[in-house]
């Protein structure tokens, strides 16, 4: 039997050691990650919960509590938590995991950390890859719980069936800014951290905000630290998603751009390319766009 597929059949078992190593390989591109992934099936419908917001809104905090809920109710659940690397000194921040060690030896929870290697928004085409590969598990829900910053999280709406935008109270300037981005991928608004002052005031704010698009979009209130408002979330998190044909072809589009990208942005070292920019910029007349144009060629 060939490398992939017995791996492929292993995961499909529900063994988190094969996992494992499955989704390195692919996070790394190391033999056989393609031919994983290529004998991938496509039509897989394990929901794809998005999660998204602004550091310091406590997301790992409300993953924890819905995982609870979930794993309670005995479904099998999948983390895939997005860490972004900052292109200075390539560390990814990995600290958050510790919040969510009580689940690490429950056999029904499965997470995973991915650094975004300075993908915006920290959806790379890694995370595409990687989401698809867990969907080949036997998971009921998988969670992708990404960083938000600023307009960049609309990428994580060709990733998720349902994406959630988790605010807290002091978000006040925020929702400035969702006018633009957050309110083409919201499905769900959560404001974490309801207890806090000024949370029924930024409610209401909100909701005149979101009356004004075109989809009714819910906004609940949690205190995920205190397992307030997670009945009545999971609820909706379990409400079957109606995906009709044009937001399939829609997604698979932006699933196909990023990893088209990716494949044909492979080749090109930053490292090697930061050096002949040095080197370019010697030259009078340096132009950026006639750099960019001859880069490719040698």
């Amino acid at each position: 039997m060939n490398t992939h597929l017995s791996i492929l059949s292993e995961v499909k078992a529900g063994n988190y050691k094969v996992l494992a190593r499955a989704l390195t390989l692919v996070e790394n591109s190391i033999k056989p990650a393609e031919s994983i992934l290529k004998e991938l099936d496509s039509n897989i419908n394990i929901p794809v919960l998005g999660i998204t917001g602004p550091p310091g809104a406590g997301k790992s905090t409300l993953v924890n509590a819905i995982t609870q809920h979930f794993v309670a109710k005995g479904k099998r659940i999948a983390i895939l938590a997005i860490d972004p690397t900052s292109p200075f000194n390539f560390g990814s921040l990995l600290g958050d995991r510790i919040r969510m060690a009580n689940q690490f030896n429950n056999p029904n929870v499965y997470i995973r950390s991915l650094a975004t290697r300075g993908a915006l928004g920290g959806i790379s085409a890694k995370t595409i890859e990687m989401v698809d590969v867990l969907k080949a598990s036997n998971f009921d829900l998988i969670i992708v719980e990404t960083v938000g910053v600023g307009q960049s999280e609309v990428e994580i709406a060709g990733l998720a069936d349902k994406s959630i935008v988790v605010l807290v109270p002091e978000s006040g300037d925020e929702v400035q800014n969702i006018k633009s981005g957050l309110m083409e991928i919201a499905d769900c608004f959560v404001i974490n951290k309801a207890d806090r002052e000024g949370a029924d005031t930024f409610a209401n704010n909100l909701k005149k905000i979101v009356h004004q698009g075109i989809k009714t979009i819910p906004i609940l209130k949690t205190i995920a630290d205190k397992n307030s408002g997670i009945d009545e979330l999971c609820a909706w998190i379990a409400k079957p998603q109606k995906t009709d044909n044009d937001r399939k072809a829609f997604l698979f589009a932006e699933k196909a751009w990023k990893l088209i990208q990716h494949k044909r942005m492979q080749d090109i070292d930053k490292k090697k390319l930061r050096e002949k920019i040095q080197a370019a910029l010697k030259n009078d007349g340096f132009n950026v766009y006639r750099f960019a144009d001859s880069f490719g060629e040698g």
